[in-house]
């Protein structure tokens, strides 16, 4: 074989052996998307048939194989996701959580994952059922719900899923509120006058809606308003706080006029009319 010739079929087996190796990287650059897509759709056929572990096992997988693919982050809520439809609220919320944390900028997903934080929270006060009446419990489920809803509808007050969260928001705001009352009656059983009209106080302040007691903008009604008002009347009438009982009584009149509790109120400053008080 001459020179020439051996020169020219080693510059041919080395262009071959070039291209062999830039084919496969080009090839996988271009794939990586598709690949992590497929990757998805099929954790997802297993999560839209229920099939809760299998799909956050392949969920996992995508995690791990396309963490720089938006796929990835579509996993991280998918996984959150299935604890949440298996009422795991705790490791739901702490994915959600995590989601918002890593990825604040992705506005819609971390939206949505506050959303479901504020609804788990919800669910798991119905989860304490079996515990003493919501009346007589610790209140700091609730509160918390209470604090992760409300502020989701401050941040996100036109989003799709605000109708629903509001909804929950006006439950939870009416539990708080109706234990906050039951407290204030105990205190009144007992002569404790000033720890009444506290307790009345504080729940109109943190918890009442309503055109005189709103506490801001995203105050909701919990349709406790005019009974508070009521209770608070009372309260000052056994104290002979008679101008602040009159203000309590009369707000129902003015804030709350279709409230059956209109009645006893009348019923009341007609009895402070009558004795000149």
């Amino acid at each position: 074989m001459s020179r020439s010739l051996a020169l020219v079929i080693l510059g041919a087996a080395l262009a071959v052996g070039t291209v062999g190796c830039e084919q496969p990287e080009a090839r996988t650059a271009l794939s990586y998307t598709a690949d992590a897509q497929r990757a998805y759709d099929q954790a997802m056929k297993e999560f839209n048939s229920h099939n809760w572990l299998e799909a956050q096992a392949l969920l996992r997988e995508v995690k791990r194989k396309y963490h720089y693919s938006k796929y990835a982050k579509l996993a991280e809520l998918r996984i959150a996701d299935a604890d949440f439809e298996q009422e795991k609220l705790t490791e739901a919320i702490r994915g959600y959580r995590q989601f918002v944390h890593d990825h604040r900028s992705d506005v819609e997903e971390v939206a949505y994952a506050r959303s479901r934080i504020a609804e788990a929270q919800y669910k798991q006060i119905n989860e304490s059922f079996l515990l003493p009446s919501a009346d007589e419990r610790d209140q700091a489920v609730i509160l918390d719900a209470f604090r992760e809803l409300k502020g989701y509808i401050h941040d996100y007050p036109d989003s799709k899923e605000s109708p629903k969260i509001r909804e929950l928001l006006i439950e939870v705001t009416g539990r708080l509120m109706r234990h906050e009352l039951y407290v204030a009656r105990f205190y009144l059983a007992r002569d404790n006058f000033q720890a009444a009209v506290n307790r009345i106080q504080y729940a109109m302040r943190n918890f009442a809606g309503g055109p005189s007691l709103r506490a801001s903008d995203e105050a909701i009604d919990s349709g406790l308003e005019a009974e508070a008002l009521l209770l608070l009347g009372e309260v000052y009438l056994k104290m002979k706080k008679y101008p602040e009982a009159r203000d309590a009584f009369g707000g129902i009149l003015r804030d709350y006029p279709r409230s059956p509790l209109v009645v006893q109120a009348n019923n009341f400053l007609t009895y402070m009319l009558e004795r000149g008080v």
